[in-house]
């Protein structure tokens, strides 16, 4: 992502943000389409702001933990219902301990999967007549 050049009143269209962000321009219409994104029109252009951006960020963020897209527009609309964002922030802090519950039980549950599988390779190994501290016998 280059940040060189972000200033609060350049404009972006959809290609521009695309390419800066390392998103499909499917991926920012479809954001559109949801309502998670408003950008204004030039003409037949759809043009986004520094705003636009800021939000197109958080909806990554958002994605990349698994949030889904309606926890992530409500986040996004108490933006701009609280100037000092302390309700967005407990909005947020309450999905992070969501999700971070989540992922420690998915840990533990592929710890499970992971350690089950390894038993199995083993008794495959001595069964085959392999030494499993050999990479190249499987």
């Amino acid at each position: 992502m280059n940040t060189d050049l972000i200033t609060k009143d350049k404009i972006y269209t959809v290609p521009e943000l695309a390419r800066e962000l390392g998103l499909t321009e499917r991926s920012i219409r479809f954001y559109e389409s949801k309502g998670l994104l408003s950008p204004k029109r030039a003409g037949n252009t759809r043009v986004f702001t520094y705003k636009d951006r800021a939000r197109l960020i958080i909806i990554m963020r958002g994605k990349r933990t698994g949030t889904s897209l309606a926890d992530i527009k409500k986040i996004l609309d108490l933006y701009d219902a609280d100037p000092k964002h302390h309700k967005q922030a407990k909005a947020v802090l309450n999905g992070i301990k969501e999700r971070i519950t989540i992922f420690e039980e998915q840990r533990e549950e592929l710890k499970i999967v992971l350690d089950e599988l390894e038993l199995i390779k083993n008794n495959c190994l001595k069964i085959l007549g392999k030494d499993n501290n050999n990479p190249s016998d499987f």
